[in-house]
């Protein structure tokens, strides 16, 4: 066939031909290449949205309260307009004696992703209420969806109050486990060294039919795995999975270490990126609809992430 072409065509002619093809090649080669050869999304990088935040007094529920919200924006920076189109929302809950501001890198990286999330400054004292947390986590919910209807408000037509979902370190992930069991319009659960609390968290998790995702650290000392996450994992039907960092500590998950913290083999901001990675990817795919991440959630990706341990109920 070729010395047939060669017969009827010139050979500077073939040359230009051959030349196009090779020029139109890389296009069409990614247009059809499979999932495994195209760039995969890197939930641990930031992403795409400007961040800002506000803070402000949350009033829902009968629960009063002030609280940071981090969102996408128009532009960096305090008090911007929220981003153009409709942004899952989550609650996140602080440590115990924790201020919010200890998740700032954290909570702007879910903004950068595109989630609205309220921080509730509540419950900071020496003698908490974990079921009161938990309300004011659903507080937060009930009052991001009602500010999608209401006129004048900054996130009025901007929350997506189909996706929401709950979070939190220590005792605000055991805090989040208590609120996702009292909550039907949360949809998903993320955790970060989530801690045992009064009511059971363990037993929280045991009742909660939606996806629920568990974080831990290997040498965490104040909350660790056997006593903590790996009950609230156990007891949680599927879907459910629990993901240890290996030489990851509880303060490597908030930004600085103050009295009483413990430390691991693995350095602050290696922990960090593997929690945003792990994390971000895991609200993406259930809040953010992104099904292109079901692999770095639960599959050989997910599977094989260098530094964590792996368990999974799907």
């Amino acid at each position: 066939m070729f010395r047939g072409l060669l017969r009827t065509v010139s050979v500077p002619a073939l040359l230009l031909t051959l030349a196009a093809a090779l020029a139109v090649s890389p296009a069409a080669t990614a247009a059809t290449a499979s999932p495994s050869a195209v760039a995969a999304v890197d939930p641990s990088s930031a992403g795409s949205f400007a961040v800002t935040h506000t803070d402000l007094t949350v009033s829902a529920a009968g629960r009063s309260f002030t609280a940071r919200v981090w969102y996408p924006g128009t532009t960096a920076g305090a008090d911007a307009p929220v981003a153009a189109g409709s942004h899952p929302g989550l609650a996140f809950g602080h440590g115990f004696f924790q201020d919010i501001s200890k998740y700032e890198s954290l909570l702007k990286h879910y903004a950068s992703w595109g989630f609205i999330t309220v921080a509730p400054k509540s419950q900071g004292g020496l003698f908490p209420s974990h079921s009161g947390f938990a309300d004011d986590l659903n507080a937060s919910l009930t009052w991001l969806t009602a500010q999608n209807t209401t006129s004048g408000s900054r996130f009025a037509g901007r929350v997506d109050t189909a996706h929401l979902g709950l979070s939190g370190h220590s005792m605000g992930g055991g805090a989040a486990l208590l609120a996702a069991g009292r909550n039907s319009a949360a949809k998903a659960v993320s955790t970060l060294a989530a801690a045992e609390t009064n009511p059971s968290a363990v037993a929280a998790s045991g009742t909660l039919n939606i996806p629920a995702q568990y974080v831990a650290g290997s040498a965490d000392s104040i909350a660790g795995v056997a006593d903590n996450q790996q009950k609230m994992y156990d007891a949680k039907p599927s879907p459910a999975q629990l993901r240890v960092i290996t030489g990851g500590f509880h303060c490597g998950f908030v930004d600085s270490s103050g009295i009483g913290c413990d430390s691991g083999s693995l350095t602050r901001a290696a922990q960090q990126k593997l929690t945003q990675g792990i994390t971000t990817a895991y609200l993406l795919y259930t809040l953010g609809g992104d099904s292109s991440l079901y692999d770095q959630v639960w599959g050989s990706a997910a599977q094989n992430l260098a530094g964590v341990v792996y368990s999974a109920k799907p």
